[in-house]
């Protein structure tokens, strides 16, 4: 009777006019966001193996409309097919097929670094950092949020969790030269380093749909994000 999400989504710009000089008019967007929707696929058929099924029963979920305003996950998030309460965490995937061209700071290693933004707000980000760390084989870094001025927390599907009082974590790339752009193309995924970072996304929710206690909230971050009030 309780649930983990993990969500993507489908859309991106679809059929536009093509830039000046080209004749290119299907803005692809391979990694925003199929590089997410496959990350789902695969997570499901690894779930759905033999022992690999966690106490918490697990919620696969695409949506669309994520680029035209969240517009599926709000809709779920209004018309839910389980109670919210149920839902003990949503784990977003969106944009983890490539590396960012905003690397910044003293991040070393780009291709062994994951952004996981909303680690702050909920004891996820402890047991992501713990999870993290028992699995060194994966070369996997899931660092905190390095743009906090793009304000990304509230621009993916997982904010329509986080809004409900479901505690997320976005696993997110950010963002390169190639975002909303016809040449953001398929050759240009790393599936190696997508894969190690799906192992990641597995092996956490193996832990959180097996902990004894649902993930919480942090008090000041559950009343700044979900009973603040809205214009």
């Amino acid at each position: 009777n309780e649930y983990i999400v993990y969500s993507a989504h489908m859309d991106h710009d679809g059929i536009k006019a093509p830039l000046p000089g080209t004749s290119d008019s299907i803005w692809n967007g391979a990694d925003d966001d199929p590089s997410g929707t496959v990350g789902i696929v695969e997570l499901a058929e690894a779930s759905a193996q033999q022992g690999a099924r966690p106490k918490r029963s697990i919620i696969f979920m695409t949506v669309s409309g994520e680029e035209k305003g969240l517009w599926g996950s709000r809709w779920f998030s209004d018309h839910p097919t389980v109670p919210l309460a149920s839902m003990v965490a949503n784990l977003n995937l969106d944009m983890i097929g490539r590396n960012s061209g905003k690397a910044k700071g003293d991040v070393k290693q780009w291709g062994d670094t994951i952004v996981v933004i909303g680690k702050e707000h909920s004891d996820l980000g402890t047991t992501l950092n713990r999870v993290n760390a028992a699995h060194p084989e994966l070369r996997m870094n899931a660092i905190d949020d390095i743009w906090p001025e793009e304000r990304f927390y509230f621009r993916s599907d997982h904010y329509n969790f986080a809004r409900k009082g479901v505690p997320i974590l976005f696993f997110f790339n950010g963002t390169h030269e190639d975002y909303h752009q016809p040449a953001d193309t398929p050759d240009k995924i790393d599936a190696e380093k997508e894969s190690r970072i799906l192992k990641l996304l597995y092996f956490l929710g193996q832990d959180i749909g097996n902990a004894a206690q649902r993930p919480h909230w942090k008090p000041e971050s559950y009343k700044e994000i979900v009973e603040a009030p809205t214009s």
